[in-house]
């Protein structure tokens, strides 16, 4: 048996005129992410953690923001790739654990919608799936309201 770790991240600014879409669900907010996709700063970290931690680079170069196809693609379509392919190599997601860092909204309520989403594409249990969500205590450009960050750590098995 052969174990592998990934560790993901991403950060997006937050704008007006977008929608706010964070581990694949629409969070009622005035402010959405800032992206070439539809900018879910989860979603987007849990492929990185996926790629790298499968030794397939990051979610930039298998979906670069420089190609039109992808230009406000829902990201829950680039997870699905990206679980296709790491289990086309044999790799097998044993958890994820996830943070999401952002002043405001509360994103408490909307965790258990987030997972139930993110099992249903990966076909993972909801209970392998962690997601915490903190503050930066006011501190930076997230506690300015400026961003959102999400930091994810997954376990392959192979």
């Amino acid at each position: 048996m052969k174990i592998r770790v990934g560790l993901g991240m991403d950060t997006h600014s937050l704008v007006k005129g977008r929608p706010f879409i964070i581990g694949g669900i629409a969070i009622p907010y005035t402010l959405g992410c800032d992206g070439h996709s539809d900018a879910d700063v989860l979603i987007h970290a849990i492929c990185d953690a996926l790629l790298g931690a499968a030794n397939l680079r990051d979610i930039g170069y298998h979906f670069p923001d420089t190609d039109h196809q992808y230009k406000d693609i829902d990201s829950k379509i680039l997870l699905q790739k990206t679980n296709h392919l790491i289990t086309s190599l044999g790799w097998k997601i044993e958890n994820i654990d996830a943070t999401i860092i952002l002043e405001q909204p509360k994103l408490s309520p909307f965790v258990p919608a987030m997972q139930a989403c993110i099992s249903l594409i990966l076909g993972l249990p909801v209970e392998d799936i962690s997601i915490k969500a903190k503050t930066s205590e006011k501190m930076g450009f997230i506690g300015r309201g400026e961003g959102v960050s999400a930091t994810v750590v997954v376990l392959l098995q192979k």
